[in-house]
Parts: C-alpha cells; sequence; structure tokens
C-alpha cells in the first residue's frame, strides 16, 4: 500500500468557496496532489467526485467532509485538503458547517485500500484534539506536517 500522503502541496490553507460543490473543485484544482498524477483527467475526476456527493452527503460530522471520487486514472489512491476558515455547508448528518475537506481519489480496483483510508480519515474525523490542532495551525505546511504524521499513524494502527 502506498504510504507517502499529504507531500508538500497537498494542503490548501484557505478555502474562498462555500458551496460545497465549488469547494470540492477548488481543493481539486488549487493543491498539487491531483495535478501531478500523469494522465488524470481533473474535470472528469472533480465530476465523478461531485456526482458522489450528489448521492450523498460525504459530510461526515464534527466539521469535516471526505469527499471521494473513483478512476482507472489514478495507479494508488491520492488525499487532499481543504481548510475553509469561514465553513461549507455540506449537508453534514450533524448540520454543522465543514471546515476540513479531504478529497480522495482511488481505483476502482483498489477496494481495501479505499475503505483503509476512509476509515483512517474517520477516526481522526472524530478526534476533537485533531480537529482543533488542525484549525490552530499557522500555515498550511504545519497543517500538512500534523495531517501526515497523524493520518500515517492511524494507518500503522490499521494494519496491526
Amino acid at each position: 500500500m502506498y504510504t507517502g500522503f499529504f507531500p508538500p502541496g497537498s494542503v490548501l490553507w484557505d478555502l474562498t468557496q462555500t458551496n460545497k460543490f465549488d469547494a470540492i473543485r477548488e481543493t481539486i484544482f488549487q493543491t498539487s496532489t491531483f495535478r501531478a498524477i500523469p494522465g488524470l483527467d481533473l474535470e472528469t475526476f472533480t465530476q465523478a467526485v461531485i456526482k458522489r456527493e450528489q448521492e450523498q452527503s460525504t459530510g461526515f460530522g464534527h466539521g469535516i467532509a471526505i469527499a471521494h471520487g473513483r478512476t482507472y486514472q489514478v495507479p494508488t489512491s491520492e488525499i487532499a485538503l481543504g481548510v475553509s476558515r469561514e465553513g461549507i455547508d455540506f449537508q453534514a448528518f450533524d448540520g454543522m458547517p465543514v471546515h476540513l475537506l479531504f478529497v480522495v481519489a482511488s481505483h476502482p480496483d483498489r477496494q481495501i485500500d479505499y475503505l483503509r483510508i476512509l476509515s483512517c480519515l474517520a477516526t481522526l474525523a472524530r478526534n476533537e484534539l485533531f480537529r482543533q490542532e488542525l484549525l490552530a495551525c499557522l500555515c498550511q505546511e504545519e497543517v500538512e506536517q500534523k495531517v501526515c504524521s497523524a493520518f500515517q499513524g492511524a494507518l500503522l494502527r490499521s494494519h496491526s
């Protein structure tokens, strides 16, 4: 399983969009995560994520959404994070605005990796201290470092 998640450029420090579909688009197009994947059609991937979001909100609660799309154009799963100070109405289960928008791209044949990533992100989402620490960060690099470290730890625990 690929474990190089949240390298520099994978976090959009200050999302400007407040509409959930526009925020998804902004996260996909403004982070280097998806632009760095050779052969990935960003528009097609964006539409896949939006289509999934239209089926059911990925607003997990606790101010976090985990939007995701599957495409044969990605060899390994990839994740980006958009941070919104203002908050985005995601029609989340708890009715609260989303401040941390994770976008996940995965290959349809890599179901186990995909489920493990969603599980790890959901585990982190339930950790109030983690959410507060991310929102208290002072720069993009600090967010990338904290989320990378926490995610790697959650992945290792899920393998135990």
